[in-house]
């Protein structure tokens, strides 16, 4: 196995670009038109055109990816994770090609990639699962029937996803409509299914995952878990290892149920088995990941094992040449998204203006841009993983502390304050956090903001930095200032700025960020009351609900289903 077509891109494409030039196969990249010059076609030894920008017409874009393989000779092919990595149709496309797929079988895809199959298989291998049903839902009153059986709160789920797209949470029965819609049209988006269905809802639990390597001769490992119950939005911002939350015994019976799992399904390669570990210690199957995890990366701190290496020699055949892992200190992995923590985790696609990564003992950055780098509104917004290491815990936090106050990034928002935010909790340091606990208990306050203030139209200022020192002691100052009048060098006096958008808005709803309108919740003449949702946005694979600023009549409504807005764009006004 000689030649690898990596068919992603991003932070993923250089990781495992990486890994295979180590191992001296030659890599093929595959671009989008708008991923011309992104770091993964510099770094693979050729890179072929997949496609227009938007993912269904490039990255998506099976026919296309099969094409290039044979063109470009490849023998393997690895899917990353996103895009193809856990579509059953797709690995056996390739399979049949002749060319190596880097990761299970499309068998073990469809057994454990299907929800609803992969908790029939685990209950048939005594693993314990959620209370809920193997059915898919095709209703509101189905679904309404089951919440009414097991008791609000219940998770509608995309029966053929995961990472927290096609996941909607009910806690009362007029929530039903909403989320029973809202769950089917994320799923069919980005899953191309539309299938969904519902279990029991578990309060304030923890997030614990499985990391296992099973060779093509059936042998299977445990290589630890990693705790993930830092999220927001039912989305993975801190993963770490071990768990803070797990016993010995826990951890030990935790990877017996993993390897059974696994087993169930005749799996082979590298795969995560998910479990919601309830506040009495009680672990519960969720799902399992058929494919290399985004926060794979603390595992491998922690054992030494190169993941992305065995996934290559097991798809080329060779023997698990381990039989046991030591771990060895803690992990922790940041996600640093291109999103605003100061407003609801919005995305926040753009230009990337500066860029300094952290480095030092125990560091290491996995990233995909750069200063200068777009960071579009087409695609998943991680712009790298931070990850940290130390001997235990409290030194792996404090590391983190200092290796993120390192990190600078602007021209877009990122979660780095919501890091910083959390690891200073004595909630986090303590280890009693859960998956709803950020969301309820972080107060990320007020950030600072990263554009111009707001002008009249006839006026325009541009940011200038300056140092100072004041009584010896440097500081860094921003500030803006008018542009010249043409030809004279003589500045303008800017006018009196008003306090806030929101204020000047007076009911003018306005698209927070570029993206698509994918539901429209109101019609022109409509009576609504602050708070209200005015229409979905969807930007970056994950749907925002944009709300009316102040109750009244919509009066002008200027946007309907399909059509792309960009940021500030006026979307309704409610008088």
């Amino acid at each position: 196995m000689k030649s690898l077509l990596i068919a992603n891109r991003g932070e993923i494409a250089v990781r495992v670009i990486r890994t295979a030039r180590e191992m001296g196969m030659r890599t093929i990249a595959v671009y989008s038109e708008l991923d011309r010059d992104a770091r993964h076609v510099e770094l693979a030894d050729e890179a072929w055109n997949v496609g227009p920008a938007p993912a269904a017409e490039s990255y998506l874009n099976q026919q296309r990816i099969l094409q290039i393989a044979h063109d470009a000779g490849a023998e393997a092919l690895h899917p990353g994770y996103g895009f193809l990595s856990e579509n059953a149709a797709f690995a056996g496309a390739v399979s049949n090609a002749g060319i190596v797929w880097v990761g299970p079988p499309a068998s073990a895809i469809e057994g454990m990639g299907d929800k609803i199959t992969s908790r029939r298989n685990a209950e048939k291998a005594g693993v314990p699962t959620v209370p809920g049903v193997t059915d898919p839902v095709s209703s509101v009153d189905e679904v309404a029937a089951l919440a009414e059986e097991f008791g609000y709160p219940v998770a509608i789920k995309a029966a053929h996803g995961g990472g927290g797209k096609g996941l909607r949470v009910v806690r009362a029965p007029d929530e039903l409509s909403d989320a029973f819609e809202g769950a089917r049209r994320e799923a069919d988006a980005y899953f191309g299914n539309p299938e969904v269905y519902v279990e029991k809802y578990l309060d304030r639990p923890r997030h614990v995952e499985a990391q296992v390597l099973f060779d093509q001769q059936g042998k299977g490992l445990f290589l630890g878990e990693r705790d993930c119950s830092v999220q927001r939005r039912h989305q993975k911002l801190i993963e770490e290892t071990p768990s803070p939350g797990l016993t010995l015994k826990q951890r030990r019976a935790l990877g017996r149920a993993a390897i059974a799992a696994g087993r169930s399904c005749g799996y082979v390669n590298a795969g995560t088995v998910e479990f919601l570990v309830d506040r009495d210690g009680n672990f519960y199957f969720l799902e399992m990941n058929t494919r290399l995890q985004v926060e794979h990366t603390v595992t491998e701190m922690v054992t030494g094992i190169d993941l992305v290496e065995w996934q290559l020699r097991i798809a080329a055949g060779e023997e698990l040449a381990l039989d046991t892992v030591e771990p060895r200190g803690h992990a922790i992995e940041f996600r640093i998204n291109a999103e605003d923590p100061h407003n609801d985790f919005l995305p926040t696609p753009g230009q990337i203006v500066e860029w300094q990564e952290p480095a030092g003992p125990g560091i290491r950055v996995d990233a995909w841009v750069r200063p200068g780098t777009n960071v579009s509104q087409y695609y998943d917004n991680l712009m790298a993983k931070l990850v940290v290491w130390a001997p235990d815990r409290a030194s792996a936090i404090n590391r983190g502390k200092r290796a993120l106050e390192e990190f600078r990034v602007t021209g877009v928002a990122s979660t780095i304050p919501a890091h910083l935010a959390v690891l200073s909790h004595p909630d986090f340091n303590s280890g009693t956090h859960h998956t709803k606990w950020m969301e309820e208990n972080v107060d990320l306050g007020e950030g600072e903001p990263e554009s111009t203030p707001s002008l009249p139209e006839e006026e325009s200022l541009t940011r200038r930095d300056i140092t100072v020192e004041v009584g010896g002691r440097r500081f860094a100052v921003s500030y803006w200032a008018p542009e010249p009048l043409a030809g004279t060098g003589i500045r303008r006096r800017p006018p009196k700025l008003e306090a806030s958008s929101a204020a000047r808005s007076d009911g003018v709803v306005t698209a927070p960020m570029q993206g698509t309108i994918v539901k429209v919740s109101v019609s022109a003449g409509d009576t609504v009351s602050e708070g209200d949702p005015i229409c979905v946005l969807e930007a970056m694979k994950m749907e925002n609900e944009v709300r009316s600023p102040a109750a009244g009549d919509v009066v002008d409504l200027r946007v309907q289903p399909g059509d792309t807005v960009t940021p500030g764009q006026v979307i309704a006004v409610v008088k």
